[in-house]
Protein backbone atom coordinates (compact mmCIF):
# COMPACT_ATOMS: atom_id res chain seq x y z
CA UNK A 1 0.00 0.00 0.00
CA UNK A 2 1.32 3.36 -0.92
CA UNK A 3 2.41 5.58 2.06
CA UNK A 4 1.62 9.21 1.63
CA UNK A 5 4.04 11.39 3.62
CA UNK A 6 2.67 14.77 5.29
CA UNK A 7 4.44 17.80 6.11
CA UNK A 8 4.74 17.57 10.02
CA UNK A 9 4.17 20.23 12.58
CA UNK A 10 8.05 21.21 14.09
CA UNK A 11 5.71 23.42 16.51
CA UNK A 12 2.70 25.22 17.65
CA UNK A 13 3.79 28.54 16.19
CA UNK A 14 4.92 26.78 12.76
CA UNK A 15 1.85 26.42 10.07
CA UNK A 16 3.99 26.70 6.95
CA UNK A 17 7.24 25.36 5.67
CA UNK A 18 9.35 25.70 2.78
CA UNK A 19 11.51 22.63 0.85
CA UNK A 20 15.08 23.91 1.19
CA UNK A 21 16.37 20.28 -0.91
CA UNK A 22 15.57 17.30 -1.87
CA UNK A 23 18.44 14.95 -0.26
CA UNK A 24 17.05 11.89 -2.99
CA UNK A 25 15.62 12.02 -6.69
CA UNK A 26 12.43 11.24 -7.81
CA UNK A 27 12.31 7.01 -8.34
CA UNK A 28 14.72 6.81 -5.64
CA UNK A 29 14.38 3.68 -3.23
CA UNK A 30 14.83 4.95 0.21
CA UNK A 31 14.83 3.54 3.47
CA UNK A 32 13.40 4.37 6.41
CA UNK A 33 13.89 7.25 8.85
CA UNK A 34 16.46 7.99 6.19
CA UNK A 35 16.60 11.94 5.87
CA UNK A 36 15.14 12.76 2.00
CA UNK A 37 14.39 16.26 2.72
CA UNK A 38 15.02 19.83 4.26
CA UNK A 39 12.46 21.90 5.47
CA UNK A 40 13.37 25.23 5.84
CA UNK A 41 10.38 27.08 8.53
CA UNK A 42 10.51 30.93 9.77
CA UNK A 43 12.42 29.52 12.50
CA UNK A 44 14.70 26.58 11.86
CA UNK A 45 15.84 24.47 9.17
CA UNK A 46 14.12 20.81 10.15
CA UNK A 47 15.42 17.13 8.39
CA UNK A 48 12.76 14.94 6.77
CA UNK A 49 12.80 11.21 7.38
CA UNK A 50 11.02 8.91 5.39
CA UNK A 51 8.29 7.08 7.09
CA UNK A 52 8.91 3.69 4.98
CA UNK A 53 11.33 2.27 2.79
CA UNK A 54 10.59 1.96 -0.57
CA UNK A 55 10.18 4.28 -3.89
CA UNK A 56 9.73 7.85 -3.36
CA UNK A 57 7.61 10.27 -5.64
CA UNK A 58 7.42 13.83 -5.45
CA UNK A 59 4.52 15.61 -4.85
CA UNK A 60 6.22 18.88 -4.45
CA UNK A 61 9.51 20.53 -5.66
CA UNK A 62 12.46 22.56 -3.83
CA UNK A 63 11.12 25.98 -3.30
CA UNK A 64 7.62 25.23 -2.76
CA UNK A 65 5.86 26.35 0.04
CA UNK A 66 3.76 23.73 1.83
CA UNK A 67 1.61 23.92 5.10
CA UNK A 68 1.33 21.38 7.63
CA UNK A 69 -0.30 18.18 6.73
CA UNK A 70 -0.16 18.63 2.70
CA UNK A 71 1.45 15.57 1.58
CA UNK A 72 4.96 16.13 0.26
CA UNK A 73 5.49 12.38 -1.37
CA UNK A 74 4.70 8.96 -1.62
CA UNK A 75 6.40 5.99 -0.99
CA UNK A 76 5.69 2.65 -2.36
CA UNK A 77 6.71 -0.20 -0.12
CA UNK A 78 5.97 -2.80 -2.72
CA UNK A 79 8.74 -1.52 -5.07
CA UNK A 80 11.56 -2.90 -2.99
CA UNK A 81 10.71 -6.21 -3.96
CA UNK A 82 10.49 -5.69 -7.38
CA UNK A 83 13.96 -3.88 -7.00
CA UNK A 84 15.40 -6.57 -5.10
CA UNK A 85 14.38 -9.24 -7.70
CA UNK A 86 15.52 -7.13 -10.79
CA UNK A 87 19.12 -7.31 -9.44
CA UNK A 88 21.35 -8.11 -6.17
CA UNK A 89 24.15 -5.57 -7.11
CA UNK A 90 23.65 -2.34 -5.51
CA UNK A 91 25.71 -0.46 -7.78
CA UNK A 92 24.33 -2.19 -10.90
CA UNK A 93 20.47 -1.18 -9.49
CA UNK A 94 21.87 2.78 -9.39
CA UNK A 95 23.83 2.45 -13.03
CA UNK A 96 20.38 1.34 -14.33
CA UNK A 97 18.41 4.19 -13.11
CA UNK A 98 21.01 7.19 -13.65
CA UNK A 99 21.05 5.37 -17.17
CA UNK A 100 17.31 5.64 -17.52
CA UNK A 101 16.89 9.58 -16.16
CA UNK A 102 19.51 10.70 -18.58
CA UNK A 103 17.81 9.13 -21.29
CA UNK A 104 14.27 10.16 -20.49
CA UNK A 105 12.64 12.21 -23.49
CA UNK A 106 10.58 15.13 -22.29
CA UNK A 107 7.60 14.77 -23.87
CA UNK A 108 5.70 17.66 -22.43
CA UNK A 109 7.63 20.89 -20.69
CA UNK A 110 8.29 19.90 -17.08
CA UNK A 111 9.77 22.53 -14.96
CA UNK A 112 9.95 23.57 -11.07
CA UNK A 113 8.47 26.88 -10.05
CA UNK A 114 11.76 28.18 -8.92
CA UNK A 115 13.35 27.73 -12.57
CA UNK A 116 9.98 29.06 -13.90
CA UNK A 117 10.12 31.85 -11.87
CA UNK A 118 14.01 32.67 -13.41
CA UNK A 119 13.30 32.19 -16.81
CA UNK A 120 10.62 34.85 -16.52
CA UNK A 121 12.47 37.45 -14.40
CA UNK A 122 15.43 36.46 -17.62
CA UNK A 123 12.93 36.35 -20.27
CA UNK A 124 13.95 33.13 -21.45
CA UNK A 125 11.73 30.81 -23.39
CA UNK A 126 11.84 27.04 -21.43
CA UNK A 127 10.71 26.04 -24.84
CA UNK A 128 14.61 26.26 -25.81
CA UNK A 129 15.95 24.92 -22.50
CA UNK A 130 17.66 21.71 -22.52
CA UNK A 131 17.39 19.70 -20.11
CA UNK A 132 18.89 15.76 -19.19
CA UNK A 133 16.44 15.17 -16.40
CA UNK A 134 12.48 14.67 -15.57
CA UNK A 135 11.87 18.47 -14.89
CA UNK A 136 13.95 21.51 -15.80
CA UNK A 137 15.32 22.85 -12.92
CA UNK A 138 17.63 26.29 -11.76
CA UNK A 139 20.21 25.00 -12.79
CA UNK A 140 19.23 24.08 -16.96
CA UNK A 141 18.07 27.57 -16.84
CA UNK A 142 21.17 29.32 -15.42
CA UNK A 143 22.92 27.67 -18.11
CA UNK A 144 20.67 29.19 -20.81
CA UNK A 145 20.49 32.67 -19.29
CA UNK A 146 22.18 34.82 -21.31
CA UNK A 147 25.10 37.51 -20.05
CA UNK A 148 24.26 41.11 -18.77
CA UNK A 149 25.42 43.54 -20.73
CA UNK A 150 27.00 43.56 -23.75
CA UNK A 151 30.79 41.94 -22.16
CA UNK A 152 31.99 39.01 -24.56
CA UNK A 153 33.97 37.47 -21.18
CA UNK A 154 32.72 34.15 -21.19
CA UNK A 155 33.65 33.96 -17.79
CA UNK A 156 31.29 36.73 -16.41
CA UNK A 157 28.36 34.77 -14.62
CA UNK A 158 25.00 35.39 -12.39
CA UNK A 159 23.54 33.65 -9.90
CA UNK A 160 20.17 33.45 -8.67
CA UNK A 161 18.12 31.17 -6.06
CA UNK A 162 15.38 32.29 -3.80
CA UNK A 163 15.63 33.54 -0.24
CA UNK A 164 14.97 30.53 2.34
CA UNK A 165 11.77 31.17 4.49
CA UNK A 166 14.15 31.52 7.41
CA UNK A 167 16.61 34.29 5.81
CA UNK A 168 13.06 35.96 4.72
CA UNK A 169 11.68 36.00 7.92
CA UNK A 170 14.74 37.20 9.49
CA UNK A 171 14.54 40.11 6.83
CA UNK A 172 11.33 41.02 7.44
CA UNK A 173 11.73 40.92 12.17
CA UNK A 174 15.09 42.85 11.17
CA UNK A 175 12.78 45.68 9.05
CA UNK A 176 10.26 45.54 11.38
CA UNK A 177 12.75 46.17 14.46
CA UNK A 178 14.12 49.68 12.65
CA UNK A 179 10.30 50.97 11.81
CA UNK A 180 8.55 49.87 14.98
CA UNK A 181 11.15 50.43 18.15
CA UNK A 182 12.91 53.70 18.99
CA UNK A 183 16.55 51.31 18.77
CA UNK A 184 19.77 53.40 20.37
CA UNK A 185 22.97 52.34 20.88
CA UNK A 186 25.40 52.93 23.65
CA UNK A 187 29.39 52.24 23.42
CA UNK A 188 32.06 51.43 26.69
CA UNK A 189 34.91 49.19 26.09
CA UNK A 190 36.69 46.63 28.33
CA UNK A 191 40.25 45.99 29.52
CA UNK A 192 39.79 41.76 29.37
CA UNK A 193 43.36 41.74 31.18
CA UNK A 194 42.16 39.38 34.10
CA UNK A 195 40.07 37.02 31.83
CA UNK A 196 42.90 36.25 29.97
CA UNK A 197 44.83 35.63 33.31
CA UNK A 198 42.46 33.50 34.50
CA UNK A 199 41.95 31.44 31.38
CA UNK A 200 45.78 31.00 30.88
CA UNK A 201 45.66 29.40 34.85
CA UNK A 202 42.93 27.59 34.45
CA UNK A 203 41.93 26.23 31.20
CA UNK A 204 43.73 23.15 31.05
CA UNK A 205 42.06 21.91 34.12
CA UNK A 206 38.44 23.57 33.13
CA UNK A 207 38.45 21.10 29.64
CA UNK A 208 39.81 18.15 31.59
CA UNK A 209 37.23 18.55 34.00
CA UNK A 210 34.35 19.64 32.19
CA UNK A 211 34.87 19.05 28.39
CA UNK A 212 34.97 21.76 27.10
CA UNK A 213 36.94 25.36 27.33
CA UNK A 214 37.05 27.96 29.07
CA UNK A 215 36.09 30.38 26.81
CA UNK A 216 34.81 34.23 26.97
CA UNK A 217 31.31 33.77 26.53
CA UNK A 218 31.11 32.33 30.04
CA UNK A 219 32.29 35.59 31.37
CA UNK A 220 29.92 37.71 29.55
CA UNK A 221 27.16 35.66 30.07
CA UNK A 222 27.82 35.83 33.73
CA UNK A 223 28.68 39.56 34.11
CA UNK A 224 25.20 40.05 31.77
CA UNK A 225 22.81 37.74 33.96
CA UNK A 226 24.24 39.99 36.68
CA UNK A 227 23.94 43.66 35.20
CA UNK A 228 20.30 42.30 34.07
CA UNK A 229 19.68 41.71 37.74
CA UNK A 230 20.62 45.21 38.60
CA UNK A 231 18.83 46.85 35.21
CA UNK A 232 15.71 44.81 34.96
CA UNK A 233 14.23 47.35 32.48
CA UNK A 234 16.90 46.07 30.05
CA UNK A 235 15.08 42.41 30.79
CA UNK A 236 11.80 43.46 29.76
CA UNK A 237 9.73 43.97 26.75
CA UNK A 238 6.92 45.67 25.59
CA UNK A 239 3.55 44.18 24.77
CA UNK A 240 0.82 46.33 23.45
CA UNK A 241 0.08 48.89 26.32
CA UNK A 242 2.27 46.55 29.27
CA UNK A 243 5.53 46.31 30.33
CA UNK A 244 6.55 42.63 30.63
CA UNK A 245 9.53 42.12 33.23
CA UNK A 246 11.76 38.59 34.09
CA UNK A 247 12.87 37.58 36.96
CA UNK A 248 14.98 35.02 35.04
CA UNK A 249 17.75 35.46 32.42
CA UNK A 250 16.93 33.86 29.32
CA UNK A 251 20.21 34.26 27.16
CA UNK A 252 19.81 34.25 23.34
CA UNK A 253 23.59 33.56 22.01
CA UNK A 254 23.93 34.57 18.20
CA UNK A 255 25.43 31.26 16.41
CA UNK A 256 26.15 31.39 12.04
CA UNK A 257 25.18 28.31 10.68
CA UNK A 258 24.60 26.87 7.09
CA UNK A 259 21.15 28.51 6.99
CA UNK A 260 22.59 32.04 8.64
CA UNK A 261 22.42 33.41 11.85
CA UNK A 262 20.45 31.55 14.58
CA UNK A 263 19.76 32.41 18.53
CA UNK A 264 19.60 29.61 20.48
CA UNK A 265 18.72 29.95 24.18
CA UNK A 266 20.15 29.74 27.20
CA UNK A 267 17.82 28.34 29.97
CA UNK A 268 18.03 30.05 33.21
CA UNK A 269 21.09 31.54 32.84
CA UNK A 270 21.53 33.14 36.07
CA UNK A 271 21.45 29.58 37.20
CA UNK A 272 24.00 28.11 35.53
CA UNK A 273 27.79 27.72 36.42
CA UNK A 274 30.82 28.56 34.09
CA UNK A 275 30.43 24.49 33.02
CA UNK A 276 27.45 24.94 32.43
CA UNK A 277 27.34 27.97 30.24
CA UNK A 278 30.31 26.26 27.79
CA UNK A 279 28.67 23.01 27.81
CA UNK A 280 25.01 24.95 26.83
CA UNK A 281 26.39 27.10 24.20
CA UNK A 282 28.71 24.43 22.87
CA UNK A 283 25.66 22.15 22.22
CA UNK A 284 23.20 24.58 21.58
CA UNK A 285 25.78 25.91 18.56
CA UNK A 286 26.63 22.17 17.27
CA UNK A 287 22.48 21.69 16.80
CA UNK A 288 22.92 24.90 14.93
CA UNK A 289 26.11 23.81 12.63
CA UNK A 290 24.89 20.49 11.91
CA UNK A 291 21.18 21.57 11.13
CA UNK A 292 19.43 19.45 13.86
CA UNK A 293 18.65 22.41 16.29
CA UNK A 294 14.78 22.16 17.19
CA UNK A 295 12.13 25.11 17.31
CA UNK A 296 12.03 25.35 21.35
CA UNK A 297 15.35 25.92 21.27
CA UNK A 298 15.28 28.94 19.28
CA UNK A 299 12.02 29.88 21.11
CA UNK A 300 11.85 32.74 23.65
CA UNK A 301 14.44 34.75 24.80
CA UNK A 302 14.94 37.88 26.96
CA UNK A 303 17.97 39.43 25.93
CA UNK A 304 21.14 38.41 23.47
CA UNK A 305 24.48 38.39 22.96
CA UNK A 306 26.14 38.54 19.63
CA UNK A 307 30.15 38.21 19.28
CA UNK A 308 30.78 39.52 15.76
CA UNK A 309 34.53 39.64 17.31
CA UNK A 310 34.69 35.70 16.26
CA UNK A 311 34.30 37.17 12.85
CA UNK A 312 36.97 40.38 12.89
CA UNK A 313 34.41 43.09 13.84
CA UNK A 314 36.09 46.16 15.31
CA UNK A 315 32.50 47.62 16.15
CA UNK A 316 29.07 47.71 15.48
CA UNK A 317 25.80 48.46 16.54
CA UNK A 318 23.96 45.26 16.91
CA UNK A 319 19.83 45.21 15.74
CA UNK A 320 17.65 44.11 18.87
CA UNK A 321 16.26 40.21 18.43
CA UNK A 322 12.60 41.11 18.67
CA UNK A 323 10.02 41.19 20.89
CA UNK A 324 13.66 41.69 23.33
CA UNK A 325 14.70 45.36 24.36
CA UNK A 326 17.98 44.98 24.38
CA UNK A 327 21.62 43.17 22.95
CA UNK A 328 24.58 43.20 23.42
CA UNK A 329 27.76 43.41 21.08
CA UNK A 330 30.97 41.92 21.51
CA UNK A 331 33.96 42.75 19.15
CA UNK A 332 37.56 41.72 18.59
CA UNK A 333 40.01 41.54 20.84
CA UNK A 334 42.99 44.22 20.34
CA UNK A 335 45.98 44.91 22.02
CA UNK A 336 45.67 49.10 22.32
CA UNK A 337 48.01 51.59 24.61
CA UNK A 338 45.15 52.62 27.51
CA UNK A 339 46.43 54.85 30.64
CA UNK A 340 46.43 52.88 33.72
CA UNK A 341 47.42 55.49 36.92
CA UNK A 342 49.71 57.94 34.81
CA UNK A 343 50.97 55.45 32.68
CA UNK A 344 50.99 54.10 29.16
CA UNK A 345 50.31 50.04 28.94
CA UNK A 346 49.11 47.59 26.69
CA UNK A 347 46.26 46.33 27.79
CA UNK A 348 43.91 43.38 25.29
CA UNK A 349 40.52 46.09 24.93
CA UNK A 350 37.22 45.20 23.68
CA UNK A 351 34.47 47.82 22.25
CA UNK A 352 31.32 47.28 23.70
CA UNK A 353 27.97 48.03 21.86
CA UNK A 354 24.30 47.74 23.81
CA UNK A 355 21.62 48.48 21.31
CA UNK A 356 18.13 49.46 23.46
CA UNK A 357 14.66 49.95 23.13
CA UNK A 358 14.39 53.97 24.35
CA UNK A 359 10.63 52.98 24.32
CA UNK A 360 11.12 50.83 27.69
CA UNK A 361 14.70 51.41 28.71
CA UNK A 362 15.99 55.04 29.79
CA UNK A 363 19.56 56.22 29.35
CA UNK A 364 20.79 56.12 32.59
CA UNK A 365 19.53 52.09 32.56
CA UNK A 366 21.29 51.66 29.39
CA UNK A 367 24.43 53.19 30.20
CA UNK A 368 24.79 51.79 33.59
CA UNK A 369 24.02 47.84 32.46
CA UNK A 370 26.78 48.92 30.32
CA UNK A 371 29.01 49.69 32.88
CA UNK A 372 28.05 46.76 35.20
CA UNK A 373 29.18 44.36 32.09
CA UNK A 374 32.13 46.31 32.07
CA UNK A 375 32.88 45.95 35.73
CA UNK A 376 32.14 42.48 35.81
CA UNK A 377 34.46 41.35 32.90
CA UNK A 378 37.47 43.74 34.20
CA UNK A 379 37.45 42.09 37.57
CA UNK A 380 35.67 38.38 37.19
CA UNK A 381 37.60 37.37 40.66
CA UNK A 382 35.66 39.68 42.74
CA UNK A 383 32.31 40.45 40.73
CA UNK A 384 31.63 37.04 38.83
CA UNK A 385 33.34 34.88 41.57
CA UNK A 386 33.06 36.29 45.10
CA UNK A 387 36.69 35.75 45.15
CA UNK A 388 36.16 31.94 44.98
CA UNK A 389 37.99 31.21 41.29
CA UNK A 390 38.20 27.03 41.74
CA UNK A 391 34.95 27.04 43.00
CA UNK A 392 33.66 28.92 40.45
CA UNK A 393 35.43 27.15 37.98
CA UNK A 394 34.33 23.73 39.84
CA UNK A 395 37.98 22.43 40.25
CA UNK A 396 37.52 21.72 43.67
Amino acid sequence: MVLEMKIPSPGESITEVEISQWLVKEGDIVNKDQTIAELDSDKATLDLPAEASGKISFKAQEGDTMSVGDVICLIDPSEISNSESFTNDPSEKINIQEEKVETTQIDEINITPLARNIATDKGIDIKAIESKGEKITKEDVLKAAPAMGFSNDKERKENREKLSMLRRKVAERLVSVKNETAMLTTFNEADLSKIFELRKKYKEAFSLKHGVGLGFMSFFTKAVTRALQLFPDVNSMINGNEKISYNYSDVSIAVSGPKGLMTPVLRNAQNLSFAGIEQEIKRLADHVRNKSITVDELTGGTFTISNGGVFGSMLSTPIINPPQSGILGMHNIIERPIAIDGKVEIRPMMYLALSYDHRIIDGNQSVGFLIAVKEGVEDPENILMDGKVQKSLGLN
